[in-house]
Order: structure tokens, then C-alpha cells, then sequence
């Protein structure tokens, strides 16, 4: 089975065709000119990965904390961490780069915050 996709590492945008095996392992990758999008397009297709950017409520406070994910994680797992973020109130103060919910959803990946709150 063959895919086209096109790898965002960089602004050459290199168009790619990604081979895998009926079962979704990978084959092989070509269209790409360095080691980067050969890289890209086999986790792309075998184990797609995401930033996760939201807000959440803090208490107290009329505008809420913009959070993110510390690393990428699982696509499949987006609606579900998604879930998760929309059950979450905190109170500040807050500080940038705080750990707002350690291993979300048992990743390893932390929901960090991306800005400070004060009292």
C-alpha cells in the first residue's frame, strides 16, 4: 500500500511516497531529500503524533490559562486528552512552564503551562 504525503519539517515541503505493508508496517520512503522527512514520514504513517494546545479556566479569573502538551503524543489520543483538559479548573498563581496534569492519560507527557497567572 502506498501513501502520499507531504513532510512539514522544513519550508522545502518535499512531496513523499511512503510504501508500507498491508498490516501498516513500514517499507520504505521516497521522494524526500534529507534524513529528516525520511523520519517524518515513517512515524507520520506508522504512529502519527500532535502538539495539544487548549485554554482552561482559572479561578478567580476572567481569562484562562493557555496549557500545552510538553512533547507530542498519540493522535488517536487527541479527543480524549481533549476530555480530560475540559474537566480541569485551576488557581493561580501559576507559573510559566508548571506542570498542570502530570502524564496525561499515562503518555509520559506532561500538560504544561505556557503562560504565568498571578494571584
Amino acid at each position: 500500500m502506498e501513501k502520499l504525503i507531504t513532510c512539514i519539517n522544513c519550508p522545502v515541503g518535499c512531496r513523499m511516497t511512503v510504501t508500507l505493508t498491508e498490516d501498516g508496517e513500514f517499507i520504505s520512503v521516497t521522494g524526500n531529500t534529507c534524513k529528516r522527512g525520511a523520519d517524518y514520514a515513517k512515524q507520520e504513517c506508522t504512529l502519527p503524533l500532535r502538539m495539544i494546545t487548549a485554554v482552561i479556566p482559572v479561578d478567580g479569573s476572567d481569562m484562562p490559562l493557555s496549557v500545552k502538551t510538553a512533547s507530542p503524543v498519540p493522535k488517536r489520543l487527541i479527543k480524549e486528552i481533549m476530555k480530560e483538559l475540559s474537566e480541569v479548573k485551576v488557581s493561580a498563581p501559576i507559573s510559566l512552564g508548571q506542570v498542570i496534569i502530570p502524564d496525561i492519560l499515562n503518555t509520559g507527557v506532561d500538560i504544561i503551562a505556557t503562560r504565568s497567572v498571578e494571584k
